[in-house]
């Protein structure tokens, strides 16, 4: 065990399979392990070793144990992992997938995930309920509308044109409503309701932590992030200093432009969409609110964004908008300064070189 200096790990449920090399590369062991064995195995590892995993389910939570033992705890994207696998697509197994953690744990320049506290997600939880009573609140509202065309009743696509008909459609005697289609059309309204006291609750919550978390607070200042997104990038990153520069962060966000470039020729796509596409989303979305409202406004962003709409369209505009909220919520983060939309950034000058 002393000999021991990297270990690649692939987690499972009941299983976890574990691939151990010495200094040198040599592997020391490859073997299974059951769930309960997986601590007190890396318990008799020598203090700082390095121990790698994939980014899934749980692995944040070990972690969490593994730092708590005086190890070196490292999660790996999985599409970082796959190009590792010796044995390629068809070569997937539990043994190879560990031996490919454990090879692209050793490379200098990998890029690790941040491990999260039970308080980020704890946070993260509200927000993955909240978009899974949304998906249900929308079926519901569907299940509703679809019902009701079968006996000749088309209310407006809109939410609210549907709330404020449904009544007077269930208690009119004069349409095609039969007795049993009411009380299933008013169980699923009970069941859309309920939906909507549900979403209110996680939404008290997210506002709870606005309050609560300074960082939040002040993301929330950025034109185009609400709270929703606040809550969410704060959660999500926890530690900004862990990018180099806003390019970056925007970067990992999946907002900067895909490369397919060569021989010295620039060819630039569209964006990439790595990085955590719920982040991305909200983004995107509380910059186009940004980009049809400025008009409205007569700062420097907002004129940047008029013109860049009239030259290039709303959908760039927008997302372009996205990509200057991340690079702004970096340095608002990393440097403790508050947003304000008339700050014009001035590019430092070349000191002057005096040639003897």
């Amino acid at each position: 065990m002393n000999a021991i200096t990297r270990v690649g790990v692939d987690l499972a449920k009941t299983v976890i399979q574990i691939h151990a090399v010495d200094a040198g590369g040599k592997l020391v062991t490859n073997r299974q392990l059951n769930r309960d064995k997986f601590l007190p195995w890396c318990a008799q590892l020598p203090p700082g070793c390095l121990v790698a995993m994939e980014a899934c389910g749980g692995s944040h939570h070990w972690a969490r144990k593994l730092i708590a033992l005086g190890l070196n705890a490292k999660v790996i994207a999985a599409h970082l992992v796959a190009p590792y696998r010796v044995q390629g697509k068809r070569g997937k197994n539990d043994a190879n997938d560990a031996a490919a953690v454990c090879e692209a744990a050793s490379r200098p320049n990998m890029h690790f995930v941040p491990v999260k506290s039970t308080v980020q997600q704890g946070i993260l939880c509200v927000h993955r309920l909240r978009e899974g009573l949304k998906e249900e609140r929308t079926a519901s509202i569907n299940r509703i509308r679809g019902m009701l065309t079968e006996f000749g009743l088309v209310v407006s696509i809109k939410p609210e044109k549907l709330r404020a008909r449904l009544n007077d459609m269930l208690e009119d005697a004069t349409n095609e409503l039969s007795g049993l289609a009411r009380l299933v059309i008013q169980e699923a309204y009970d069941q859309w309701k309920g939906l909507e006291t549900r979403i209110q609750w996680c939404d008290d919550r997210i506002n709870a932590h606005i309050k609560d978390d300074a960082q939040a607070k002040a993301a929330k200042g950025l034109m185009g992030v609400g709270p929703i997104t606040a809550s969410a990038l704060v959660a999500t990153v926890g530690d900004f200093h862990q990018f180099k520069n806003g390019a970056q962060f925007g970067a990992w966000l999946g907002l900067t432009p895909r490369q397919n470039s060569s021989g010295g020729k620039t060819s630039l796509g569209g964006i990439t969409k790595r990085g955590d596409m719920y982040l991305r989303t909200l983004l995107i979305q509380g910059a186009k609110s940004a980009v049809m409202t400025a008009q409205k406004r007569d700062d420097p962003i907002s004129r940047w964004l008029n013109q860049l709409r009239e030259k290039s369209g709303w959908q760039k505009a927008a997302v372009a908008m996205a990509n200057k909220n991340a690079r702004i919520l970096w340095a608002m983060m990393t440097k403790g300064s508050t947003f304000d939309p008339r700050y014009v950034s001035v590019k430092p000058s070349n000191p002057l070189v005096v040639v003897a």
